[in-house]
């Protein structure tokens, strides 16, 4: 396993990231397809195992339950002190008046439920996941701020948001003396590279650590174009982020169909090593519910893709509609 720097800090990394929406309990939250706890454990063993230190989840998963889960694994195989934990905050947990967004009675709150699930005195990033427009940002940030100096949080990151709003946020950070944001978690993958009009320059500029969600495209640049899974089939949010573009997302797909076949790996690992080798991404999230997706994920460490194969692949791509910040 490789180890890097999260951006502009001193926290080492490693370069996978082990995403834990997958693990919940079915019947809480919106993924019916999530492993329980049982299933969920040897994931994380093996994550370990391989060298995998960071952790990536957040409250609203399977209604707090993911927390809940990792935590414990965590406790049980792991020393704290080795492992990076970040979580986020923004979605909704109850019903009702502030049962979500990113005010400071929600953060306060939503800070605290967090570390009682996880099991810890303090994750190492604090995320907030997705933009606000109905609190101001400067109560966002000193609130964060106020986490970060309660020992509650080692540092703080962001999530899918327009280059301006991060932007903003990093301003009113530094023009207060506040913590600053080390971390944006975007939507980056083959199938939408959006984000390297402006996102990917910004977090460049600013020395922010990039750690992309679905670096896989949920699977569709791992199989054939009509093959579907138990996820893309109840996958309603999945649905909404490849309508539009369908015919050249076939295309793409078709040219690491080519070049994993040319490799003689599997997809996954062309797919995963094209993600890591765009600047500044640090580490992508990855989901696993097989144990062969945490293989394929180390082994796209090993993968240099060349300029040709890198032209292939992204020529096929058309400009695509801005997607994933809601």
């Amino acid at each position: 396993m490789n180890y890097v720097k999260l951006g502009n800090t001193g926290l080492d990394v490693s370069r996978i990231c082990l995403g834990c929406m997958s693990y919940g309990v079915p019947e809480r939250g919106n993924h019916r397809w999530v492993l329980d706890e049982e299933q969920s454990r040897p994931f994380i063993r093996k994550a370990l195992d391989l060298g995998i230190n960071f952790f990536d989840t957040a409250n609203v998963y399977s209604d707090g339950t993911s927390e809940e889960i990792v935590g414990r694994a965590l406790k049980e195989f792991a020393n704290r002190d080795e492992v990076v934990i970040a979580t986020k905050v923004h979605g909704r947990m109850r019903p009702g008046p502030n049962g979500a967004g990113l005010s400071r009675k929600v953060i306060m709150s939503e800070i605290d439920n967090s570390l009682r699930r996880l099991g810890t005195d303090y994750v190492d990033l604090y995320q907030i996941h997705r933009w606000d427009y109905y609190t101001p940002i400067e109560e966002t940030m000193e609130v964060l701020n106020d986490v970060v100096k309660a020992g509650k949080a080692r540092y703080i990151g962001a999530s899918s948001m327009y280059a301006w709003q991060f932007l903003k946020a990093l301003h009113i950070a530094d023009q207060n003396g506040w913590t600053r944001f080390v971390s944006m978690q975007n939507y980056l993958n083959l199938l939408y590279r959006e984000e390297e009009r402006e996102m990917l320059p910004l977090c460049e500029a600013e020395k922010i650590g990039v750690i992309p969600w679905s670096p896989l495209a949920r699977g569709r640049l791992t199989r054939d174009w009509d093959e579907t899974s138990a996820r893309s089939e109840t996958d309603e949010f999945g649905k909404t982020l490849y309508a539009t573009t369908a015919e050249a997302d076939k295309r793409v797909v078709e040219r690491v169909a080519e070049v994993a076949a040319n490799r003689g790996v599997p997809r996954a690992q062309v797919a995963l090593a094209w993600v890591l080798q765009k600047s500044p991404v640090t580490a992508p999230i990855v989901g696993a519910t097989k144990m062969h997706h945490l293989d394929d994920a180390v082994a796209a460490l090993s993968i240099s893709l060349t300029p040709e194969e890198i032209s292939s692949l992204e020529a096929p791509y058309v400009p695509h509609p801005v997607l994933g910040f809601k």
